[in-house]
């Protein structure tokens, strides 16, 4: 949808689609899981403001891409790494080349006890490695999940990836990665920045965000996908006023200009 169209979405209009005639099914929203929480609130408030419903769908960029290639009815694909909608969009799989939503950032956690003392250049884990300290360390697959790609660049950029291999344990998605991270049974990982701000996160371990000149922006971009329907177009202007963004940028997205 193109930002002319969104910026003339206004609440009003929102509003005034809630009396249209409902679809059988709510709208599904492939989005990732770096923002479980924020897009959680976001929906609840869409739905608290215009009586429409989305339903959510968490998980890997990666995995959805391919899942949208296979036919998944998806309407709605908010990608954590905007390659994968640039390549969707280049097969005529979505609308348009859609709209970047936030610049996301990655951070190292440790839970609660651990030997890990978080910290900007990662060299307490380098200090931890060298002495043999760290037997568990969590990211998210680098193979399909742009925050676990992001988190192989930055430690690769410190010189730790080939040794922390035998130590890493690999989550399906960043939120699993967050989940294995603050298990008890690691010492720490790279997560999303977004997934440590929330409360039931924050309150398990200590944080401290990785500089951002170590890794690739994380540019991510969402987009609307061929059949959505009313209920999602206007699930899409939502995402990108202001009630949305401000939930957005408490949960430490930068969000990028209008």
């Amino acid at each position: 949808m193109p930002m002319s169209l969104v910026r003339s979405l206004g609440l009003a209009v929102l509003l005034a689609l809630a009396a249209a005639p409902a679809r059988a099914d709510a709208p599904v929203v492939a989005a990732a899981s770096d923002l479980q929480f924020a897009v959680a609130e976001i929906a609840a408030a869409f739905e608290a403001e215009t009586g429409m419903r989305v339903r959510l769908s968490l998980g890997s960029t990666g995995n959805f891409a391919r899942q949208i290639r296979a036919g998944a009815p998806f309407e709605i694909f908010m990608a954590a790494d905007e390659a994968f909608i640039a390549d969707l969009h280049a097969d005529g799989l979505t609308r348009d080349a859609g709209d970047l939503y936030a610049i996301g950032r990655l951070v190292v956690m440790a839970p609660h006890g651990s030997a890990l003392v978080p910290d900007a250049g990662l060299d307490n884990l380098a200090a931890l490695m060298a002495a043999g300290g760290i037997t568990r360390f969590a990211i998210a697959n680098p193979d399909h999940a742009p925050y676990g790609m992001r988190a192989r660049e930055a430690l690769m950029a410190r010189g730790l990836w080939a040794d922390l291999q035998p130590a890493l344990v690999l989550g399906e998605n960043v939120s699993q990665a967050a989940q294995f991270a603050l298990s008890g049974n690691a010492e720490g990982g790279i997560i999303a920045y977004s997934l440590a701000l929330a409360p039931q996160v924050a309150a398990r371990g200590t944080h401290v965000l990785i500089p951002e000149a170590l890794h690739e922006p994380l540019r991510q971009r969402m987009a609307l996908l061929n059949g959505a329907g009313e209920v999602a177009e206007a699930f899409y202007a939502y995402l990108m006023a202001p009630p949305a963004r401000a939930i957005m940028a408490r949960y430490g997205f930068v969000l990028p200009a209008e």
